[in-house]
């Protein structure tokens, strides 16, 4: 029996139904979604490590025979050892006229290398003695439209040589593969090519020798004692210091962006599930309030407190199992596209599409869990009630007569404002969850649309505020610093600044970051030391300038005194006072003078990158002779990053900031929906009898209806506030120490906020609308017996 009136009840009330389970089918959809994305992307991860041995650790040096390998394998918690040579090269590709650069990799004599094995695309691997034969990284051959049989030249070295491509591949090392000093892959101008090893140990001078190693370590080996130790057989051959896995670039990208994924699964479907437990409350309250007499009913008929009060939670647990199914369908499709992106732009081998029956128990489970805390006041009133009392009408409330302040008090508001002003009086606490809930739709707007104007900010600062040079030509070893007038006398260059940057170990204490140092002129003003919010900063003579997020992590500030070890040539060791801070969006730069850190170094004057500034009308010629200089390792052009970024970015943030537009529609729309629903049931009769007196339906619906709409505009500041401290939250979540976006939210972006969450509460107020002017005003005056 109580099941029959259960489907009565989910009937009668099916809009509010419907509006609760989308909400509810958001967040679920929301928390499915990510928890699908981020299983399938680490056990696609995982697989592709484990398959195609991805190394634990990793070390570059500059030239050790093939002997150490010997002592690196005895050091305790070691399993293999692969050595290689890796160098830079610029790459020559027909009809492509600007200069391209490649990461190259050796590949041992036996073929494939034992860790970090390739995962072969297409064609084949090159035979050990065939020194003109070259596999290219998939992401890079497909972007130059190369494959099997193909040809191209690279300068090794100073030399100048021809390969054919016989096979492109993956590897787990180079998941994510992007040039020093971008900030975002690109394809096109930088990827990586393995060559036999005898190519490479001939055009590096290392016959015998090598110049990198991979690692594969015990389950049970201390990590950081293993590093350690291969730091110190190596420190005697030009050691730079050993990684563990969890800080080589292309891993750490991937974990950081599982780490994202889990925050975004944990902070918008609280938002969602939250507002939708405030609104199961209010449904619930106000059924309980129109079933009074039932429910008494009920309990003099036989029906337990448990009973009744159980069958008050199935409907809950319909309206929320409603939604979660919803949300499973949306959360699915969802998942399963957004994993596809994921695939396509980390380009795995390997990629498993993980939807567990688990993600869907618990999904279900957290919406349950939040329907029913938000039923627990109705319930609990529900089991009050006794069958005698329930049976009698529930005592007015009482409420006190307002004196009246003159004339113009008694003129305005209107008598429909009065009645509009006191319902919302009445009922506060229905009031302040509209208001929650409004706000929460405006604040998710407010934070997706924000993230356009942050990234803009980001590209500004960091591409036109801190660089005005139009390329970057970097070398391996340091030069002399009149390679810089060499560069000064190139076809179509306008200006030249030198620059030069050291791996170090900066240390406060037990504090320890391995980063760079940057010397940079005094008067430089192609890459000036530029703070995000006090513009260029100039050089000090001696000390260091610290971006702070190093000096945050490092716990020191200005006038304290930080440890540094260069990492290249005799490894010299200084103490270096703090001279000031800047804020930088990317990595955790530090800086000094070019002449401090040649004196620290110790090797005389010296650079290791010239920026270029030129004339782009004429810059053909430049980039030919670019593209044949021995000494040129690495080529960046500032126009081309940030086209690629933005390119990149633009595509991410559409997807990103589409989603949540359409959550928050969907948000705002079920909550507005369900308060002038509710309004117009309990307020039924007395509209009907004020339009039975004479009152229009545009007056009964404007009593009906400026009820949310105030409630709407008083939500937009509430909104305002909510979205801005969950704006701050995300880009604090999402700080890391590669970058950090800055909280940028303008006046336009609450504006765009304002007008969607009101369209979206004008739709629900029209539906709601044409409900009233169909109202019966005979049945609804029919007294109820």
């Amino acid at each position: 029996m109580l099941n029959k009136k259960l489907v009565r009840d989910l009937w009668h009330i099916r809009g509010q139904v419907l509006a609760i389970a989308l909400i509810i089918a958001t967040g679920t959809g929301l928390l499915v979604m990510s928890i699908a994305m981020r299983a399938s992307l680490q056990d696609s991860v995982a697989v592709y490590y484990e398959r195609y041995r991805f190394a634990d650790a990793f070390a570059t040096l500059k030239r050790a025979p093939r002997r150490v390998a010997r002592d690196i394998n005895a050091i305790a918690g070691v399993q293999a050892v692969q050595t290689r040579i890796v160098g830079h090269a610029t790459v020559g590709i027909a009809d492509v006229a600007e200069p391209v650069q490649a990461q190259l990799v050796s590949l041992s004599r036996s073929g494939a290398p034992g860790l970090n094995q390739l995962a072969l695309q297409k064609g084949r691997l090159p035979r050990s003695f065939a020194s003109h034969e070259a596999v290219l990284a998939s992401q890079f051959a497909e972007a130059h439209e190369l494959g099997p049989g193909d040809r191209f030249t690279a300068v090794l070295n100073g030399r100048k040589r021809a390969f054919t491509v016989v096979g492109t591949a993956m590897s787990p090392e180079f998941v994510y593969v992007m040039a020093p000093g971008a900030m975002m892959p690109d394809d096109r101008r930088y990827g990586v090519i393995w060559l036999p090893e005898q190519t490479l140990a001939a055009a590096f001078d290392l016959d015998g020798a090598f110049n990198s190693v991979a690692l594969a370590l015990s389950r049970e080996a201390d990590v950081d004692a293993v590093l350690e130790a291969v730091d110190d057989v190596l420190d005697r051959y030009g050691g730079t210091g050993s990684i563990a896995r969890a800080d080589q670039m292309s891993n750490w990208f991937v974990m950081n962006e599982l780490d994202e994924m889990e925050t975004m699964a944990t902070i918008m479907p609280t938002i969602f599930l939250l507002v939708a437990a405030f609104l199961v409350n209010v449904v619930l309250v106000r059924l309980i309030a129109v079933e009074r007499s039932e429910i008494g009913l009920m309990k003099a008929n036989g029906y337990s407190n448990g009973a009744v009060a159980w069958h008050y939670l199935k409907l809950v647990s319909v309206i929320a199992l409603i939604g979660v199914v919803l949300g499973w369908a949306l959360g699915g499709s969802l998942g399963r596209w957004g994993a596809g992106i994921y695939q396509d732009l980390f380009r795995l081998p390997v990629f498993v599409f993980s939807m567990q029956p688990s993600v869907y128990a618990g999904s279900a489970a957290v919406a349950l869990a939040t329907a029913w805390i938000g039923t627990i006041g109705g319930v609990a009133r529900v089991v009050r009630l006794s069958p005698a009392e329930a049976m009698r009408p529930a005592q007015p409330t009482a409420y006190r007569p307002r004196r009246e302040q003159g004339a113009r008090a008694r003129r305005w508001p209107d008598q429909a404002t009065r009645i509009v002003l006191r319902q919302i009086a009445r009922a506060p606490v229905r009031a302040s969850g509209a208001v929650v809930g409004l706000s929460a739709s405006i604040a998710v707007l407010v934070l997706a649309l924000q993230w356009i104007d942050s990234i803009a900010a980001l590209v500004n600062t960091q591409y036109f505020e801190a660089q005005h040079q139009d390329y970057s030509i970097s070398f391996v070893e340091p030069r002399t610093a009149a390679t810089e007038y060499d560069f000064r006398h190139l076809p179509s260059v306008l200006g030249t600044e030198a620059s030069r940057s050291v791996p170090v170990w900066f240390s406060n204490g037990s504090r320890k970051h391995r980063g760079g140092l940057q010397g940079v002129p005094r008067n430089a003003w192609l890459q000036p030391v530029h703070d995000a919010r006090e513009g260029p900063l100039e050089v000090p003579p001696d000390g260091l300038l610290l971006g702070r997020s190093l000096a945050e992590k490092l716990g020191v500030t200005t006038g304290d005194t930080v440890h540094v070890e260069v990492l290249t040539g005799t490894r010299p060791e200084r103490d270096v006072v703090v001279a000031g801070l800047a804020e930088s969006y990317m990595g955790m730069p530090a800086w000094t003078s070019l002449a401090a850190l040649n004196r620290l170094v110790g090797d005389g004057p010296a650079i290791q990158q010239v920026l270029l500034a030129v004339d782009v009308a004429e810059e053909a010629e430049l980039l030919a002779r670019l593209k044949d200089l021995p000494i040129v390792t690495g080529i960046s052009s500032r126009r081309a990053a940030v086209d690629m970024f933005q390119d990149t970015i633009q595509e991410m943030i559409s997807v990103y900031v589409g989603f949540y537009v359409v959550f928050a529609l969907m948000l705002g729309f079920g909550v507005s929906y369900n308060n002038a629903r509710i309004t117009l049931s309990e307020n039924g009769r007395d509209l009907a009898t004020l339009r039975v007196l004479g009152m229009t339906r545009g007056e009964i619906a404007y009593i009906c209806l400026a009820e949310t709409a105030l409630l709407a505009l008083v939500a937009i500041p509430v909104g305002y506030l909510l979205g801005y401290g969950l704006a701050a939250l995300m880009a604090t979540a999402f700080s890391n120490e590669l970058f950090r976006v800055p909280l940028v939210v303008t006046p336009a972006v609450f504006g765009k906020a304002t007008l969607v969450a009101l369209g979206a509460t004008f739709l629900s107020l029209l539906i709601v609308r044409a409900r009233l002017d169909r109202l019966d005003l005979i049945g609804v005056l029919k007294t109820r017996e």
